[in-house]
């Protein structure tokens, strides 16, 4: 790993609460990711499963959590399970986990290795009622690939069909929707290298500098601040390719009056940033595309100030909607008929900002959270509304990563992340 080790009481709390929510006498098994092959000998770089990382900070291949705390004996009640370390696998792969060390990263003390977890496994299931087991139901997800952790449920299902079967992920939807002060400094961690990386482009952006240039560039300062790379695919959208919501072939070169739309951030100890900013390729917006800009900032700062607890996220994105509205109609793409005659399931607004402007955000960029129950305090939100207008070939979008607190307006992480038509032009022209 690149980061540097967190504090194991971090983890230590966030088992505290998941066993908290836990049915009497029941135990929950947590797998790591699968390393995925793509061809011959080569794997894509191992990215752990977020909910193992998130309960003991483990971040290793081939690793399993049991949590039973009704356990008859303490020494059960945790268990790490990790692929035996060696001298020829030290040679070959690099140093894994020992006892040892597993316990510093953790804090659990009970560790063995993986090939003793079918036998223990089997103790525990005789001492309990329930297992949790661990799906994936994020409301974006689709998965078609087989993961280690599915596969662990269908052979536990087979193995033992007497056992009640309970869900661990709506407990995790909702104690990792609210932060910790740990991860929001984590998370902090991740939107600074951020910044990084954004100002060394407002100096390096030209007419004639190719997308993927540009994304060279953001690696770069990324990976030299302990970040593994990007958070997730970058999105490098010049001139009309701004107008494709999720373009990530970053293959054009930008030219001179074109805006570059860049949704781009680092990672930090697998906790992710999510910024856009929309820069001009020359250094200068045109008059007009300051105008849609700067219709695109007052969104955004209005509807930050309305992510507080007690929000409801459905009812939220219709104010939104009404902000967004206005500036249409202030910048002539809407007219009052267009408003007057809208359908209520998809109003006028919509042809020109077409996505969400929020979504939760920490371990996973899109993370977990439960949207129909009130926002609280120390979750973690993205602002990000967007103007696209095709028919203008530019589209603008800009996006802030925010806590919100327990009162006042929420604080924003990307706070020095230059945002101003005025600070981004001097920037770039320096």
């Amino acid at each position: 790993m690149k980061y540097h080790q967190i504090n194991s009481a971090l983890f230590v709390k966030n088992r505290r609460k998941f066993t908290a929510e836990m049915k009497p006498n029941s135990v929950a098994v947590f797998n790591s990711n699968d390393i995925y092959p793509i061809s011959a000998d080569s794997t894509l770089p191992f990215a752990q499963h977020r909910d193992i990382f998130y309960l003991s900070g483990v971040d290793q291949e081939e690793s399993v959590l049991l949590l039973f705390p009704d356990a008859p004996y303490e020494h059960q009640r945790e268990i790490l399970f990790l692929r035996e370390t060696n001298d020829h696998i030290a040679v070959w792969e690099g140093e894994k986990l020992t006892k040892e060390r597993a316990f510093q990263v953790s804090g659990i003390r009970t560790v063995y290795w993986l090939q003793d977890f079918h036998k223990i496994l089997n103790e525990m299931m005789t001492y309990a009622d329930t297992m949790y087991i661990n799906t994936n139901e994020h409301y974006r997800a689709t998965v078609e690939t087989e993961t280690r952790e599915a596969r662990f449920i269908k052979w536990w299902k087979e193995r033992y069909p007497a056992h009640n079967v309970a869900k661990s992920n709506p407990i995790l939807q909702r104690i990792r929707s609210v932060k910790e002060s740990e991860e929001i400094d984590l998370i902090q961690q991740a939107c600074d290298i951020t910044e990084k990386g954004f100002r060394r482009l407002l100096s390096f952006v030209k007419p004639n500098v190719t997308e993927y240039e540009i994304e060279a560039e953001l690696a770069h300062e990324f990976i030299r601040n302990r970040s593994k790379g990007f958070a997730y695919t970058p999105i490098i959208a010049s001139g009309n390719n701004a107008n494709v919501l999720h373009y990530i072939e970053n293959n054009q070169q930008c030219k001179d009056g074109d805006l570059i739309l860049l949704d781009v951030a680092a990672e930090y100890a697998n906790y992710s940033s999510d910024m856009t900013r929309t820069i001009p390729v020359s250094g200068r917006f045109s008059e007009r595309q300051k105008a849609v800009y700067k219709a695109v900032l007052n969104v955004k700062n209005e509807a930050t100030k309305m992510l507080t607890p007690g929000t409801l996220w459905k009812q939220y994105h219709v104010e939104v909607g009404k902000i967004m509205t206005s500036e249409l109609l202030g910048l002539g793409l809407l007219d009052k008929a267009d408003v007057q005659n809208e359908d209520p399931e998809w109003p006028a607004y919509k042809k020109y900002f077409m996505h969400g402007t929020s979504h939760h955000m920490g371990l996973d960029t899109h993370d977990y959270g439960l949207l129909h129950e009130p926002m609280k305090a120390n979750m973690v939100f993205t602002v990000e509304p967007g103007i696209y207008i095709p028919n203008e070939k530019f589209g603008i979008r800009l996006e802030d990563n925010v806590v919100v607190q327990e009162k006042g307006v929420p604080f924003n992480l990307m706070r020095n992340i230059p945002v101003e038509v005025d600070e981004i032009e001097t920037l770039m022209n320096e």
